[in-house]
């Protein structure tokens, strides 16, 4: 369900920060109102993590550990410089 539905259409002003970078390639000034069209997640940085834990987790097969094999290739690396 989205803003909209739970408001009945009534207005929902909600003040958002956007970076400086991506204002300029917008084409934005500061205070300029948008729209969003779609959705709009909202979450934690713990929640963010979580659901990136669970997509990876998704597609890693044998519960393998991608950072001891990320550590491991790090060492193998350096030994060979």
């Amino acid at each position: 369900m989205n803003v909209k539905e739970r408001n009945k259409g009534a207005s929902v002003k909600i003040r958002v920060v956007i970076p400086t970078e991506h204002r300029r390639a917008l084409g934005l000034e500061m205070g300029d109102e948008v729209i969003v069209d779609g959705e709009l997640p909202i979450m934690t940085r713990a929640e963010a993590v979580k659901r990136a834990q669970s997509i990876v987790g998704a597609k890693v097969k044998n519960a393998r550990s991608l950072v001891n094999e990320l550590s491991r290739e790090h060492r193998a690396d350096a030994v060979d410089e």
